[in-house]
């Protein structure tokens, strides 16, 4: 899996590909991504990437520089990959989505376009992009945070990415829990602040311990 991310900020993606497990998974070669700036691809003097918007307040990154660095990116990978937008009023993101966009894109290369003011001209949807995803049923300022959730929620399904295959399978909204949250979890010491771990958790009772989970799902 390769992700090409056009981006006005690729700075802000400085933390995010380089700490943790993230980091591990790149270094590992588990996946790649690629940044382009934007106003790389920009004919203005400035740089800038936007405009006015027509009939309504604010700034709209202007179609010309993003068609540029999308049809750049389609000629250096020799075809025309899928193309997403993070937007904030389209399909919410949920984790069944994000295993069909797994199973879409596991094996192949993408593109994601991070929006920013008032974001981006409806010509490059119309034309251009094939996937609109959003995190959640708010605004952000840009959308390099978007990105970053969705990336995360995706790679973590690449085998090798997490450690144990075991935490995603049982992860809050998996297949297995049948998308409910997961159950509550509890580490040493047994007693702390005078609260006990429930005592089946201490019992070697497999069988028992996974009815006690199943009872706890919420």
């Amino acid at each position: 899996m390769k992700i090409h991310i056009i981006t006005i900020f690729p700075e802000s993606f400085d933390s995010f590909l380089n700490v943790s497990i993230i980091s591990k998974a790149i270094q590992n070669k588990l996946f790649d991504v690629e940044l382009y700036k934007l106003n790389d691809f920009s004919e203005n003097n400035t740089k800038r990437v936007d405009d006015k918007a027509y009939w309504m307040h604010g700034q709209v990154i202007s179609p010309e520089p993003l068609s540029k660095v999308i049809e750049y990116i389609f000629k250096k990978v020799w075809n025309k990959i899928s193309v997403i937008y993070m937007s904030p009023s389209w399909e919410l993101l949920k984790q069944q989505k994000v295993e069909e966009y797994y199973s879409n894109f596991k094996e192949k290369e993408f593109i994601i376009i991070c929006g920013h003011y008032e974001w981006i001209d409806q010509r490059i949807i119309d034309l251009y992009v094939d996937y609109q995803i959003s995190i959640w049923e708010y605004v952000l300022t840009s959308g390099e945070l978007a990105a970053q959730v969705f990336i995360d929620s995706l790679v973590r399904h690449i085998p090798g990415v997490l450690w144990n295959k075991q935490s995603l399978e049982e992860d809050s909204f998996s297949k297995k829990f049948s998308r409910k949250k997961e159950y509550p979890v509890y580490t040493r010491p047994e007693i702390f602040k005078w609260k006990k771990i429930p005592d089946i958790l201490k019992s070697g009772n497999h069988k028992e311990i996974e009815k006690w989970k199943n009872n706890n799902l919420s």
